[in-house]
């Protein structure tokens, strides 16, 4: 059995309803309908000339054909990076952590013909408080392009042995389960948040409001054990990436792309306190109306009480990058601040700084090919310096950048083509650096 794979990206998908089509032209089509815009005339604008970042270059430890990067901090100044590799018939979730710019060995997390990889819908690996690791990954739980479970599983020695994957979801159908966001608490454990399918497509002939992705979550203890299973929202964006972060109160905010009966797909946001999630709430209200899903999710970051969220939005035909600050633990969102250098692609990430301004990461599409973007935001002068990180003018996409604090900038991750190998992909990270 061939592992379920997005090397052509087929991956990419649109619905009409219920309806779901496959294959990356179908989805950009799309999307390029749902944007009022052509990918053939859109332009890179200006970046100021004096960057406000230094930018150096780090090899990874990757091999042949990895990409769909993650990162993650362990707390003690080293990072550790996840990633996928896939060889024939096979697929690996491959691990390995950064010290001081050197590597550890790559460690496989877990390899087989039944795992499902995905541009958008990618693994990753976070250190929980006690060091412990927690991994997940997608496996195929049926013969369809989009019936596969999320697995999670844990290692005590930095990736060298892991325990028998669980499975967050009580649901055992044949149907989608993914997108996750695995948050650390301060006890050992973690919650687990993704989109859940179990009622997607289930009534051939119904539209109904109920017959759509949910968003579901559940707490894990360190030893494994699992409590009690949340639905926080019945109808959610079907592909698009959650976001979720915990603040010192030790409360969750959770960010995803909403999908209202009227199909309007903005931004939502749910808060647990204790034990009890909040009921869903627009973080603004962009009025996205789109029949399909544009696979670009949301991101959020905070710090104490502070706390940013950066999205994707092309509400009236205007695509846009939007970013909004929160100084009381996400109670309260201003007004966004527009990222935009006339030809946003999304594709977002956020780091919440110390000084209370945030690292926003974008792509925009460039005459020559996919530009990553990065700015130091401020919620009151907004993005005044934007920079260009990289231009992808390869074959290969690059995928959804991803980024990790470090003291005094970030470190970011991205797919990338391989050099001398036709057709093969790698995974290139840079270290960035604030310049005073």
């Amino acid at each position: 059995m061939q592992p379920r794979q997005a090397i052509d990206e087929q991956s990419h998908h649109c619905e009409t309803g219920a309806q779901r089509d496959q294959g990356r032209s179908v989805w950009r089509a799309c999307l390029l309908v749902g944007l009022g815009i052509s990918a053939s005339v859109a332009s890179l604008g200006h970046a100021e000339e004096a960057s406000p970042f230094s930018i150096r270059a780090i090899d990874t430890p990757v091999g042949p054909n990895a990409r769909e990067p993650s990162l993650a901090a362990l707390g003690d100044d080293r990072i550790v990076m996840s990633w996928t590799e896939v060889d024939g018939a096979d697929a690996a979730v491959r691990m390995a952590v950064l010290e001081n710019s050197e590597w550890s060995p790559a460690r496989t997390v877990h390899q087989s013909e039944k795992m499902f990889v995905n541009w958008a819908d990618f693994f990753s690996v976070v250190a929980l408080s006690d060091g412990t690791l927690a991994a997940h990954w997608l496996e195929l739980n049926g013969p369809g392009s989009y019936q596969y479970d999320v697995n999670i599983a844990f290692s005590s020695d930095e990736g060298r042995s892991w325990t028998a994957p669980i499975l967050p979801h009580d649901d055992r159908s044949q149907r989608e389960h993914g997108f996750v966001s695995l948050i650390p608490d301060a006890i050992g454990g973690l919650t687990a948040l993704w989109l859940d399918g179990q009622a997607y497509d289930n009534q051939a002939d119904d539209d109904s409001f109920v017959n759509a992705m949910q968003v579901r979550a559940r707490r894990i203890t360190p030893d494994g054990t699992m409590g009690p299973e949340s639905l926080l929202d019945e109808r959610a964006c079907t592909c698009c990436q959650t976001s979720a972060v915990r603040i010192d109160t030790d409360d969750i905010i959770a960010v995803y792309r909403d999908r209202t009966a009227e199909e309007i797909r903005d931004i939502s946001v749910v808060r647990m306190n204790g034990e009890v999630w909040s009921k869903p709430e627009n973080i603004h209200a962009d009025g996205w109306e789109l029949a399909g899903c544009p696979v670009n999710g949301p991101a959020i970051d905070a710090l104490e009480k502070d706390v940013a969220v950066i999205w994707f939005t092309a509400a009236k035909g205007d695509p846009n990058v939007k970013i909004s600050f929160s100084d009381d633990g996400g109670v309260q969102f201003d007004e966004p601040l527009p990222l935009n250098l006339g030809a946003p692609g999304g594709r977002v990430d956020v780091l919440q700084m110390v000084d209370g301004t945030a690292l926003a990461l974008w792509m925009e599409y460039a005459q020559v090919g996919e530009a990553i973007i990065m700015c130091r935001v401020s919620p009151k002068t907004g993005c005044t310096s934007p920079t260009t990180l990289h231009i992808n003018s390869g074959r290969e996409s690059i995928g959804f950048p991803r980024m990790v604090r470090k003291a005094g900038g970030a470190y970011v991750a991205w797919t990338g083509s391989a050099d001398n190998l036709n057709g093969s992909t790698t995974i290139r990270l840079i270290e960035v650096a604030i310049v005073p």
